[in-house]
């Protein structure tokens, strides 16, 4: 749908008092999207025409199902060169100033002892930079786990643990069933919602998360505007830029947020409110019964919360300014000195050098930078869009077959007990029989095991 549409139909639902229309009719669940067959792409989900289109960049976190053969040394996707060539530039500029008036006018040099002072204080700082930026990149990736754990845990707690009323009373099972994948697609909503929490997203309009929250009342659906959603797309110079390191081309990433006229509220914070009050309905109603499913469930919505709270506490708390001040500002006067120092020892050579000693340098602080958050759509970022399909594919597995019976699984010809035993063999033994051959199993090497079972089975046959 064009960008021109989605303003008109806003406005005028904005004009008339009135949230954005969506057509609720047109809807499927996300459980509805079966998983795409290997080479075959992803079926995007039904776009309103409140939607949101994300995706607006050069560059996007590496697919880590994509596999290249090339040697590291030759990548290019993933690598910081291109934020490095105006740096670079600049440098061998600098650098090539420096020798001709060294070698025509004047000669500039000064101590060695200054590249070695410089070059420790130099290393400190930038190698403080580097981990403090990978401990965020891990904890992020740690918060993650945890969400993908904690996500299929509750999934399965309330797809096998939660009864539905079939026997009572067909209609009231099918609408236990629909509540229970209702309940399935919160728990991906909470993902997706996060995602896009992480990234200054604030609205519940996106492509891949309104058909999961268009049914919920929340300050987030509440709150968009058209006007102030970040909707103008970027232009190629604009996104040029950012790819090339610009930061005079870098937009506030907190700018969406900064327009909103009304309360944004947090989503996934609300979408956890729901499943709450979902799991209490089910209670009340005796359809967990159980105390400890139900202590379970909650501990499981705790821990989602945590996720939601470590994850904040990643984004909001970066490496404080005047470290990221004073390692830069040394950083660069290292490098400009360089040329000054290497001219005695290479001449002409000194242009290459400090270019190369540049890289090295400045790469470094530049992957300390791009790491720091986990959470964008950098290329080292962490892929949150493969992550929520990824959850979203499981929680799929988990509904696609109803909660399995005890009878259809074990008392079973094709179940293997014990050796190649089945149950409705060894239902026929004494149970002293049974015990005797676990007790087998431990202490007789398994093909002699194999091998008289077998012999004891032929012999009851004849």
């Amino acid at each position: 749908m064009s960008t021109t549409n989605t303003t008109t139909s806003l406005q005028e639902s904005d004009a008339l008092g009135k949230p954005p229309y969506v057509n609720v009719d047109s809807q499927a669940t996300s459980l509805q999207q079966p998983s795409p067959a290997a080479g075959q792409q992803r079926p995007g989900p039904p776009r309103h025409k409140s939607s949101i289109r994300t995706v607006d960049s050069f560059t996007q976190p590496r697919d880590i199902e994509k596999h290249s053969k090339l040697p590291y040394f030759l990548r290019l996707r993933g690598s910081i060169t291109p934020r490095m060539i105006l740096p670079l530039l600049f440098v061998g500029a600098w650098a090539t100033l420096i020798t001709c008036i060294s070698k025509f006018v004047h000669e500039l040099v000064v101590s060695d002892l200054l590249l070695t002072v410089l070059g420790f204080v130099v290393g400190l700082g930038i190698s403080f930079r580097t981990s403090s930026a990978y401990e965020r990149y891990v904890d992020g990736r740690k918060f993650w786990a945890q969400l993908s754990q904690t996500s299929r845990d509750l999934a399965r707690h309330i797809w096998i643990h939660v009864e539905e009323r079939h026997e009572t009373d067909p209609q009231l099972g099918k609408a236990d069933l629909l509540s229970k994948v209702t309940a399935l697609n919160l728990i991906v909503a909470f993902a997706v919602a996060l995602k896009h929490r992480l990234r200054f997203e604030p609205y519940a309009q996106y492509d891949d998360l309104e058909h999961l929250v268009s049914h919920l009342s929340t300050f987030a659906g509440d709150a968009f505007d058209v006007k102030t959603a970040g909707l103008k797309p970027k232009s190629s110079w604009k996104r040029g830029g950012e790819y090339l390191g610009l930061t005079i081309a870098e937009s506030n990433p907190r700018k969406a947020i900064k327009r909103s006229k009304k309360n944004l509220g947090n989503l996934p914070l609300e979408i956890l409110t729901y499943i709450s009050a979902w799991t209490e309905a089910v209670s009340r109603t005796g359809q967990l019964p159980n105390g400890v499913q139900q202590a379970m469930v909650m501990a499981n919505l705790a821990s989602l919360n945590e996720v939601l709270a470590g994850t904040e506490r990643v984004l909001n708390t970066p490496l404080p300014i005047a470290y990221s001040i004073a390692i830069s500002q040394i950083t660069w006067v290292y490098v400009i000195m360089l040329p000054f120092q290497l001219w005695n020892a290479l001449q002409w050579l000194t242009i290459p050098g400090t270019m190369f000693g540049a890289y090295i340098i400045l790469g470094i602080a530049a992957i300390g930078r791009e790491i720091e958050n986990p959470f964008g759509r950098d290329e080292n970022d962490l892929p949150l869009d493969k992550f929520c399909q990824g959850l979203e594919d499981e929680i799929n597995v988990i509904a696609a077959r109803r909660p399995p019976k005890l009878e259809e699984f074990v008392m079973g010809q094709d179940n293997c007990v014990m050796f190649e035993s089945s149950y409705e063999d060894l239902a026929k033994r004494s149970t002293e029989d049974i015990r005797a051959g676990l007790k087998a199993r431990t202490t007789v090497r398994a093909g002699g095991v194999r091998a008289s079972m077998q012999g004891q089975r032929e012999k009851a046959e004849v």
